[in-house]
């Protein structure tokens, strides 16, 4: 197949692109600077110059491809306060990419999350998020569900629910952000007893697991990305503070935001997720490291990391 990538360049893109091509598939990637052009360009994909925002681009791409994956999303705008800002142009290209897709059978693949699913116990791909409310979150959640909607309308949709922690050397999201948290604060910490937990997988396996998705997912589906169900924030705070040498220590949620910073939106919740279903549709198998043993191979605690969200 000939696929369509935004977000080509990104932490799971520049992971999924060489893994396209391996099973044989043409892949055209969406770059938005001359580096992520010629980062796919090296790799082997065709590029598509343009942003999210480009939405004459997105069609014109679709229209060309086999199917499409959506990876991208404004993560720096996102990051930085303006997220109603972001997920309301990623609606806009979602929108802009079922259209050009609907009736054509074609397959198009979403990046979602599992964050805030069913916290509190394991959530499964039957499980819903709710689509209702006034939290500006809830806009991703309307998106996903336009995107398994279009299965009606002729497209071959699925839904990937990908972990909070998508690890592996060069990852600068929220287990890099613990990691600089803790070299400031001279202590690891998690919150309360830390019991809560977080699903995890590798980036190479969650690279796999969209390939399967364009390649085999039935329209509708809902796959999740999650290789281990729930990884405890206490054992994560315990690597950190053993490979940085400081004291792990119990941070009560009345001084989370000064302690944790932006990271205390999320550092407490408890979203254990299955991929049991997953595995039997599209036999997705991880392979790589858990989250733990990534984390003790010593690659996050290299001074050069920097806890910036990537896309």
């Amino acid at each position: 197949m000939r696929i369509f990538v935004t977000g080509a360049s990104g932490w799971i893109g520049s992971a999924l692109v060489p893994e396209l091509l391996d099973a044989g598939h043409q892949v055209a990637g969406l770059a938005r600077s001359d580096a992520s052009a010629a980062a796919l360009t090296a790799a082997g994909a065709e590029v598509v110059r343009g942003t999210v925002d480009d939405l004459d681009t997105l069609r014109s791409a679709a229209a060309a491809a086999d199917g499409v994956i959506h990876l991208a999303f404004k993560h720096d705008v996102a990051f930085s306060g303006g997220f109603q800002n972001a997920a309301e142009a990623d609606r806009r290209a979602v929108d802009a990419l079922i259209d050009t897709l609907a009736g054509t059978d074609r397959p198009f693949v979403l990046a979602s999350g599992l964050a805030g699913l069913a916290p509190g116990r394991v959530a499964t791909e039957k499980d819903m998020p709710a689509i209702s409310g006034g939290s500006p979150v809830l806009i991703r959640s309307i998106t996903a569900q336009a995107v398994l909607d279009s299965a009606s309308r002729g497209v071959r949709s699925s839904v990937v629910r990908l972990s909070p922690t998508c690890h592996g050397d060069g990852d600068n999201g929220f287990i890099a952000a613990l990691v600089s948290v803790a070299r400031a604060a001279g202590v690891s910490g998690h919150p309360g007893d830390g019991a809560n937990r977080w699903p995890a997988v590798h980036r190479l396996d969650a690279a796999r697991l969209f390939r399967l998705a364009v390649e085999k997912a039935p329209a509708g589906s809902v796959l999740h990305g999650a290789a281990e169900e729930g990884v405890a924030l206490r054992d994560i705070a315990a690597v950190i503070g053993r490979h940085l040498g400081v004291p792990v220590v119990s941070v009560a949620a009345d001084a989370a935001p000064e302690h944790f910073g932006w990271l205390s939106a999320f550092i407490g919740i408890d979203v254990p997720a299955s991929s049991d279903l997953t595995r039997a549709l599209v036999g997705w198998q991880p392979t790589g490291p858990g989250l733990l043993a990534d984390l003790d191979e010593g690659h996050y605690f290299r001074t050069s990391a920097t806890g910036t969200a990537t896309g």
